[in-house]
């Protein structure tokens, strides 16, 4: 990421270029994890290359490359610039219209640069953490891990450009499972399809809930084998973060992306119920619906300076007030559509182009107060956390969800605990039935993976949100 990788670059030549960029990805990752009856892992993984971008006659190409030698940088920048001169003669879009920025700039994840314990004492914190989980028939089978992830990402370009972003990613994970008499359960530390991610160092533990939770989390998963299954029904539905981050992904977060609106993603990914002409008027949710855009908060899971195309990143307003007001679309979809959008345009490694991305989409919290505020507001309902399923149609509109432990709420308490709780509903009628959202007591940070693209790219997305009440959702139980 130094002197070396800048001196080979500059004996690049890209004749008839009007502009050109590399970025350079260095991913590193260390994974330590201890299972049931005492088995230990660890694994260690690295990746490193570059992606070369040249932008000439009104078209563009990349080329990636894992040489990064004066030649294989070379060989890369003779690649894309042949891609970008057939692309001129036949591309929808004229890049001498892209506004290609060039930021001199560096940002870097809370705590980059401290020590982490050694993967001795990595084992150790999980043993210590693993020894709460009971001694119990029921339970067959545990794992507890951390993953701590280290990118470096260096942007160069023509113009001068010179950015360089290092994030520092630690994942800790729980994962129980209870089983008696035919019946098995589940329980994690965030849900199956939420990551406990946060940037930063050992405090991220003790922020995402992980320190002293394994017996917990074991004891619930011994719980619902014994509770009843979910009694379907038409209920108000209480959603902690955990399971309002996905439902915040994939109702809101992916129709809002402006690439998906325009087309580009209908034959893998899918398209949108969101459409151009409702920018600026459309009324997404009741008033209660705040959702921003905000890679600044330092902790979140996506949160950087620039994306991956040297967009400036400031924290905006997708949804206000219930009202859609732009897009999620970098500064290519934003020339291309002529709408509002964010600084996502993201890559997931050194070998994939940007495409428009999520990164921290965030539910803002609300003035209903604390969890037991919005438990005593709700007359006949039941809480669903950790999500353990989902399905959504190719427009992101109807949807299904199912989480791995619910409780049912009578005359403003907490009751029984339920097995297998689902609920489905539709994008817009959902949130326009958003009845109440939490304050800031109620509000955690987490995140999720997600996938698009082709080729296709695996990403991480980060999600805060409060706790919220739904009034009038269609609720159901699992298989009984």
């Amino acid at each position: 990421m130094t002197d070396a990788l800048q001196q080979a670059l500059s004996r690049v030549r890209v004749p008839g270029a009007h502009f050109w960029s590399l970025r350079h990805v260095r991913d590193r990752a260390a994974t330590h994890a201890l299972q049931r009856r005492g088995r230990q892992s660890a694994a260690l993984a690295r990746d490193e290359g570059a992606m070369a971008t040249v932008h000439a006659g009104g078209g563009a190409g990349y080329a990636a490359t894992a040489d990064l030698s004066p030649a294989g940088l070379q060989a890369a920048f003779d690649a894309a610039l042949a891609r970008a001169q057939v692309s001129a003669a036949h591309g929808l879009f004229d890049f001498r219209r892209y506004p290609a920025p060039s930021p001199r700039d560096s940002y870097a994840s809370p705590g980059v640069d401290a020590l982490l314990p050694t993967a001795a004492s990595w084992h150790e914190l999980l043993a210590a953490e693993a020894a709460a989980i009971p001694t119990d028939d029921r339970i067959v089978d545990w794992t507890l891990a951390v993953e701590v992830r280290d990118i470096d990402k260096r942007y160069l370009t023509s113009d001068g450009g010179d950015l360089l972003q290092r994030q520092r990613l630690l994942t800790p994970s729980i994962t129980v499972t209870a089983a008696a008499d035919g019946l098995a359960q589940i329980r994690t530390l965030n849900g199956g399809t939420s990551r406990a991610t946060q940037q930063g160092g050992l405090e991220v533990l003790a922020n995402v809930g992980f320190t002293g939770a394994a017996g917990r989390i074991a004891e619930e998963a011994i719980e619902l084998l014994l509770a009843p299954n979910t009694p379907d029904g038409v209920r108000d539905l209480l959603l902690l973060p955990d399971q309002m981050n996905l439902q915040i992904h994939e109702s809101i977060g992916h129709p809002l992306e402006l690439d998906r609106i325009l087309g580009d993603e209908r034959n893998f990914a899918g398209g949108s119920f969101v459409t151009p002409d409702l920018f600026g008027h459309f009324r997404y949710g009741l008033e209660l619906l705040n959702i921003t855009f905000d890679p600044t908060v330092a902790e979140e899971q996506a949160s950087y300076a620039y994306d991956d195309e040297g967009a400036k990143a400031e924290r905006a307003y997708l949804i206000r007030n219930g009202i859609l007001e732009r897009g999620l679309g970098g500064l290519l979809s934003q020339a291309r559509s002529g709408l509002p959008g964010v600084a996502n345009s993201r890559v997931n490694g050194w070998n994939r182009p940007p495409i428009d991305r999520m990164a921290n989409l965030n539910l803002e919290p609300g003035a209903h107060g604390s969890l037991s505020d919005l438990v005593a507001g709700i007359e006949r309902g039941i809480l669903m956390k950790s999500n353990s399923s989902w399905s959504i149609d190719h427009l992101r509109n109807k949807f299904q969800f199912s989480c791995e432990r619910g409780r049912l709420i009578e005359r403003g308490r907490l009751t029984t605990v339920v097995r297998n709780p689902g609920y489905r509903g539709i994008s817009r009628v959902f949130w326009n039935n958003l009845a109440a959202v939490g304050d800031a007591s109620t509000l955690r940070v987490v995140g999720t993976g997600c996938g698009k693209g082709e080729p296709a790219q695996g990403i991480r997305v980060g999600h805060a949100s409060p706790a919220a009440v739904f009034r009038d959702v269609e609720v159901f139980g699992g298989v009984r």
